[in-house]
């Protein structure tokens, strides 16, 4: 048992400077013992940087995960800056057996965003959240260019979103703070392995619009409400549309590779236990482990969960990754009170 209880909480935030901001969550035994997932956060509102390592935690301990979870930091503080252009830590990919991205509008350096470029060229598998759709912002003439959600080319139409995830940018569909959603799960779909034992599935995120790519297959149907309550009505004006799909993607090395994608996972988003069996189910089902999802799996947060209200500006200010090592580490910690 104490054998066991040393290599699950094997977590800690590796030295060297390419991976100087990386959490790493060390799993021991488990379904997952052997996979490696890495966790791309980095949005401006929706909270990512406690998302992330919330669902990272709950892999790696209830599940034997290794679980790598970086962040855009300020590269001055080493603090957590969502969103600010500087994401270290990604050569972890190169290992990766999963990437999971919550990036938003990102322009990165060429030594970051290069191992993202490669894990795709060989064609890993890739879950997307919520502004995963427009993760990349990246002016023409860059030679990560055709990544950016607005690229025009053919060869890539509105970039990593579109080509790799089956959805794009394509504007709010309802009011944030206003309407929250319900996600329909689609009966044809119930057999899916990624909707084994969900249901009542409601997030407090509001509406995106989505067309998906053809040949993605819709597993949930979000529907606007007109309320913030899992029983408000829906939107007299708004029909559902995708919420959650699944695809593939060949990569430029010609494998055939899982994709799963919502336009769900706002910090809050995560409490909702029908959310959360799906993303956790999405993770099992993109690293191979599909025969192995039960209506059962465990996925009761691992130490505190303490979500902030998904803002704009909205985020914890001094926290550094160090800060959520351990099992027990509040994520994210409250700001000091001055006494």
């Amino acid at each position: 048992m104490q054998r066991w209880l040393l290599s699950i909480v094997l977590i800690t935030c590796l030295a060297s400077p390419g991976f100087a901001q990386s959490l790493v969550y060390s799993g021991g035994e488990g379904t997952g013992a052997g996979k490696h997932i890495v966790f791309l956060a980095g949005d401006h509102e929706y909270r990512s940087e406690e998302t992330l390592p919330a669902l990272a935690r709950i892999l790696a301990r209830r599940h034997g995960f290794k679980c790598t979870v970086l962040f855009t930091v300020n590269p001055a503080s080493g603090e957590i800056e969502p969103g600010c252009n500087n994401l270290p830590g990604t050569e972890a990919l190169n290992s990766a057996d999963l990437m999971v991205v919550f990036l938003r509008f990102q322009n990165l350096p060429k030594e970051q965003m290069q191992p993202i470029v490669d894990y795709l060229a060989r064609g890993g598998p890739v879950i997307g959240m919520r502004t995963a759709t427009h993760a990349f912002k990246i002016p023409m003439g860059s030679e990560f260019a055709k990544f950016s959600y607005e690229y025009p080319g053919p060869e890539m139409t509105n970039g990593f979103g579109r080509q790799i995830l089956g959805e794009s940018w394509a504007g709010h569909y309802g009011k944030n703070h206003e309407m929250s959603t319900r996600l329909e799960l689609v009966p044809e779909e119930m057999e899916h392995p990624v909707l084994r034992g969900v249901h009542d599935v409601w997030v407090q995120a509001g509406g995106y619009w989505t067309e998906p790519l053809p040949g993605c297959t819709v597993l949930a149907l979000a529907q606007p409400l007109q309320g913030m309550t899992p029983d408000s009505p829906p939107a007299a004006d708004k029909q559902p549309c995708p919420g959650a799909w699944v695809r593939t993607y060949k990569s430029e090395r010609g494998r055939t590779e899982k994709v799963f994608t919502t336009t769900y996972g706002a910090s809050e988003d995560l409490l909702n236990d029908g959310f959360r069996r799906m993303l956790v189910n999405a993770c099992f089902w993109t690293t191979g482990l599909e025969g192995k999802i039960t209506p059962e799996l465990d996925i009761a947060f691992v130490g505190p969960y303490q979500p902030s209200t998904f803002k704009f500006d909205g985020y914890v200010r001094g926290v550094k990754p160090t800060e959520l090592t351990g099992w027990e580490s509040p994520i994210l910690p409250r700001p000091k009170v001055a006494e």
